[in-house]
This record gives C-alpha cells, sequence and structure tokens, in this order.
C-alpha cells in the first residue's frame, strides 16, 4: 500500500467559506477518494489560517481578541466541508501549538543557515494579500488582485533571502518537470523565477497577533513562513520525528494561480534553506469566478455553497464543480449553468439510466438482476471509460474523468434503445441485455465514487450490490463481468428529479 498525501490551501479566518474555497476543497476531497479506490494510504489535509493583519482588523472591527473571532470562524469552515462530504483525514488551525512547534523550528532552521536576516523595509504594501508590490506590479496604485489601495509601510523587519536561491530553484524545476500541473500554469511559475527574485519580509514589530521568532521575541512571523509551515506541522514537522518522515513530502498542493508565487517559488527556496526535502508536486487551479470576477469578500460578489447544497443536493452541486470547468482553467459560476448540468448529466443520463434499468428489470425479470455476458459489446466501453478516468485523475483532470466516466453511461443508454428490452417477452434476450446494463450501473458506481459519492452509494445498492461502494478497489472492481447474477433490485425514487430553470 503507498502512501498519497494531498493539501489544500489553508483558507483565512477573515470571512466565512465561499465558493471560491470550496471549489479547491471538492476537488482536494475527489483526489483523496480516488487514491483511496486505488488502494492508497491517504492524507488530505486542510485548515484555516489565523494570523496576520487583516485577522487583527476583523477582530477588532468585531470587537473582539483575534483568537476569539478565529474561534468564530474556524468551525464554520468545519461544518461548511462535513456538509459538502468532504472526507479530510486532519484540519489545521495555525493557532495551535503543533503548529508553533513547526513555525519555530523552520524559522530556527533557515537562520542558522545564513537565509534570515535583519533590515528595513519601506514599500507599499496590500493587507488582504500580505504582500508588499513594486510600482511596476501595481495598476493604478491598486493591487493588481483585489483592485483595491495599497499602503505605505516601513519597519524594521528579517528578510529571507530569496535572491540567492534563483539558479538553484530553476535546475530544481528543471530536473523535475511535471512537478508543477497544468504546463502553462508551470511556465507562469518558471517565469517568476527567471525574471528575478526579491528578498521578503518574514516578520513584524507593528503586529502583535503571530507567533514570535525563537531568537527575537519582538517580531513576530509574516505570513508565508507561518500559513506555508502548516503543512509540515500537521504531519509532524517539530514535534513527531517519525510521523513527518512517514508523509513528508507531499504528493500535491492544490492552490490557485493567484497563490503560485509563495507556493512555487518562496515554498521551495525555504525549504531549500531548511535542508528539507521539497513537494513532489503542485495543482495549480484557476479562478471559479462569478459575474467574471474572483470570489472576494472585498467585491462583495462571493456565493455561499452551502446555499446551493441545500437547493440542488450535495452530490448535484460537487458534480457540477469538478465536471464543469478544466483543472487549471477558470470557470465562471452560474445558477443556470448548474440547473443545465445537472438536468443533463444526472437527471437525463446517470438518474434515467438508473431508472429505466430498474424498470425493465422489475417487470421483465421479476425485480432480480441477470448476470452480464462475457462478450458483450458494452465490454469494450467499460474497459476505455475505466482506463481514461483513471489516466484524467492521474493527470489532476477531474473534468475528464467524468466525461470518460460518462462514456459508460451513454453507451449503456444507446445499448438499451438499439435492444429495446421493454418490448420483448421475458427471456434469455432481455436477460442478457438487463445483465450487461446491470455491470455497467456496477462499474458506474465505482468510478463515480469520488465525485459524488453519496449517488455511487444509492446505485450501488439499488442494483442489488452489498456493502459499501468505497470499499471497492480499482482496477480489480473495475474488471467486466463481476455483476452477481440473482440480486434484487430496486426501483426506489429518481435519484436526481428534473428541475427546473428559472424564468
Amino acid at each position: 500500500m503507498a502512501n498519497f498525501s494531498l493539501t489544500t490551501p489553508i483558507y483565512y479566518v477573515n470571512a466565512k467559506p465561499h465558493l471560491g474555497h470550496a471549489y479547491t476543497t471538492i476537488i482536494g476531497d475527489a483526489l483523496a477518494r480516488w487514491h483511496r479506490l486505488m488502494g492508497d494510504n491517504v492524507h488530505f489535509l486542510t485548515g484555516t489560517d489565523e494570523h496576520g493583519l487583516k485577522i487583527q482588523q476583523a477582530a477588532d472591527d468585531a470587537g473582539l481578541t483575534p483568537i476569539e473571532f478565529a474561534d468564530t470562524i474556524a468551525p464554520q469552515f468545519k461544518e461548511a466541508w462535513a456538509k459538502l462530504n468532504i472526507s479530510n483525514d486532519d484540519f489545521i488551525r495555525t493557532t495551535e501549538p503543533r503548529h508553533y512547534a513547526g513555525v519555530a523550528k523552520l524559522l530556527q532552521a533557515c537562520y542558522d543557515a545564513g537565509d534570515i536576516e535583519l533590515d528595513v523595509y519601506s514599500g507599499k504594501y496590500c493587507v488582504a494579500c500580505e504582500e508588499y508590490f513594486t510600482d511596476e506590479e501595481l495598476e493604478d496604485d491598486l493591487c493588481p488582485i483585489h483592485k483595491r489601495p495599497v499602503e505605505y509601510f516601513e519597519e524594521e523587519n528579517y528578510f529571507f533571502r530569496l535572491s540567492r536561491f534563483q539558479d538553484r530553484l530553476l535546475e530544481w524545476y528543471a530536473s523535475h518537470p511535471g512537478a508543477m500541473t497544468p504546463d502553462f500554469r508551470a511556465n507562469e511559475a518558471l517565469g517568476l523565477i527567471r525574471s528575478g527574485l526579491r528578498d521578503f519580509s518574514v516578520s513584524r514589530t507593528s503586529l502583535t497577533w503571530g507567533i514570535p521568532l525563537p531568537w527575537d521575541s519582538k517580531h513576530v512571523a509574516y505570513v508565508w513562513f507561518d500559513a506555508l509551515t502548516n503543512y509540515m506541522s500537521a504531519v509532524g514537522y517539530g514535534t513527531d520525528d517519525e510521523r513527518f518522515n512517514e508523509w513528508w513530502p507531499v504528493d500535491y498542493h492544490l492552490i490557485g494561480k493567484d497563490i503560485v508565487r509563495h507556493h512555487c517559488v518562496y515554498w521551495p527556496a525555504m525549504l531549500m534553506s531548511a535542508g528539507i526535502e521539497l513537494p513532489k508536486g503542485w495543482g495549480i487551479g484557476g479562478w471559479l469566478l462569478s459575474g467574471g470576477e474572483k470570489m472576494s469578500k472585498t467585491s462583495g460578489n462571493v456565493v455561499n455553497p452551502l446555499d446551493l447544497v441545500d437547493d440542488i443536493g450535495v452530490d448535484g452541486f460537487r458534480y457540477y464543480v469538478l465536471a464543469e470547468t478544466s483543472f487549471g482553467q477558470d470557470g465562471d459560476f452560474t445558477y443556470e449553468g448548474l440547473l443545465t448540468r445537472y438536468n443533463s448529466d444526472l437527471a437525463n443520463n446517470l438518474g434515467n439510466l438508473l431508472s429505466r434499468v430498474a424498470t425493465v428489470v422489475d417487470k421483465k425479470c421479476g425485480g432480480i438482476g441477470p448476470s452480464p455476458a462475457a462478450d458483450s459489446v458494452l465490454a469494450t466501453a467499460a474497459e476505455s471509460a475505466w482506463q481514461d478516468t483513471a489516466a484524467a485523475w492521474h493527470s489532476l483532470q477531474p473534468s475528464k474523468a467524468l466525461e470518460a466516466t460518462w462514456s459508460l453511461i451513454r453507451a449503456t443508454n444507446a445499448y438499451l434503445e438499439n435492444n429495446e428490452p421493454w418490448k420483448s417477452e421475458p427471456g434469455e434476450a432481455v436477460d442478457r441485455v438487463m445483465g450487461d446494463a446491470l455491470e455497467a450501473l456496477r462499474i458506474v458506481a465505482v468510478l463515480i465514487t469520488p465525485a459524488i459519492p453519496q449517488t455511487a452509494q444509492a446505485v450501488w445498492e439499488r442494483i442489488g450490490m452489498p456493502g459499501q461502494v468505497s470499499d471497492q478497489r480499482i482496477p480489480a472492481a473495475a474488471a467486466w463481468g463481476q455483476y452477481p447474477g440473482g440480486a434484487t433490485v430496486t426501483k426506489g425514487d429518481p435519484l436526481f428529479p428534473r428541475r427546473q430553470l428559472p424564468a
């Protein structure tokens, strides 16, 4: 059994969970579930980022201390992920003692290596990004990400000498092709490195809400040494060497394109300085936009994912997030797009297939599912679907994985249309067709488990399969011919009742 680990970004607790947060988290969850199906020993991490200036400001506005404020928001992320059926193995808060220990250890290691030095910084700073910008990077003196005015700061800081790592970073990426996916996002990160690296601040004295530097308690750790270290502190860095050695390096950091600089430039340089092995990979997603803009509290265009779940169902929402947009590209959320995808793929294709199979088996086979034929034409479609689905999950392309799985659903619907078993008398010919369709549904149930796990289990049970579909292991469970003749097939209510588009 191989280990497989992945992380989402940790989310700021200055605002409630929104659709942009849910997007990356659902992708991470589906990938984790896929690797569990493959038999891997999985560690899936998410969490919350709770230090920094904007948290302190949000707490002041709410009339709370920073930790009191964080304690009101962090549980909302846990509740949101539970409602979205997220199967994370750990949830880290950067206010936990284990995280303080990891941050102190990493800071000290880089300081001892001579890569952190005291200096004075003056410059223009975006509180929302927690990032300094040069005049060239600003757009009409506004932050290029948040489109809001920057502030001028000047104070004594410790700096990480990132400028020393340009050649080492380029050499490492050259020797690890494919570490960043998709390729065009990797090109952006490499462009940042080639354009020249600026040293960056790792501490603040104007801020008290943070982790003190181990060698100078007047300074607290600035966001990136604090936030990024969660990926290691959660698996024992600074507290449990044996566990850390088991789970590090991580297989994938899943991130959005706006934090590429910090994850693919700052983070590997920090690890190089500390003598720690670099991550195996980064999956760099685009943004899920709303009205053509990135969702943010600042722009006021956030969509609460839990409102959509209450309306469309957990699996309907998860399916849309995974299927609608190719990973790495920007997507634009619309309610009409959500309902169209729901009606087309879930109600008309998957839901209708299960319903018509159960109905024909009830009427023509006495409700007992026949066994499939070894030489069925659907066996080839099933093999192609499984192979293409696996390849897409392993290349971090959930939308392509679902398209491959749906090819088997469409092939099975076409097979039924061609044979029209509902028009035939009960007998061997009908049994053969229905046995083949049930076997296709069995394989579909396995393949959709990462994306829509509740639906997968419902399909599994309705075709008479015992136990939990999530306990199946592929590739064995994807091989044709395993549906057991004699199982009881249940009709039940529609899996996905059709929804009307708003007028």
